[in-house]
């Protein structure tokens, strides 16, 4: 089975630019705690809810002003959506990450794939990449 039969495909992307306030407001219309920076119609980092809370409201900034490239991470875990699903957990689990994100050949952000989505076909699978990424924290 490959990720591009499991995937999420309500991704979207957002600019480095973009303030935390309207990064945390696109997380809420789309019911995500996960969003993806790109600039120049290439990925650059990501900001998680995680994010917002110990990079930016922790650290004292102001939220008016700060920025997501302030708090993104730079760090970017993704594979191709015709890869199989077995592959992707492997990958997910050596990174030890909970989300990957989804690319097409041509290298355009099509979704994302989290372990929830992936337990619900890979239960097997998916419990050792759990057990391994919960074992790193």
């Amino acid at each position: 089975m490959t990720v591009r039969e499991i995937m999420t495909t309500n991704v979207e992307c957002l600019s480095p630019d973009a303030t935390v306030t309207e990064v945390a407001n696109k997380m809420k219309t789309l019911d995500v705690g996960f969003i993806a920076l790109c600039e120049n119609d290439r990925l650059v980092g990501t900001v998680t809810d995680r994010d917002i809370v110990i990079r930016c409201i922790a650290a004292g900034k102001n939220i008016s002003a700060c920025m997501a490239r302030d708090i993104m991470s730079k760090d970017i875990f993704w594979c191709y959506d015709d890869q199989d699903v077995k592959e992707v957990v492997r990958q997910m689990s050596e990174k030890e990450v909970r989300r990957m994100l989804i690319l097409n050949r041509d290298k355009r952000l099509v979704g994302v794939v989290s372990i929830g989505d992936i337990a619900k076909v890979e239960e097997k699978e998916s419990g050792k990449a759990l057990k391994n990424i919960t074992d790193a924290a």
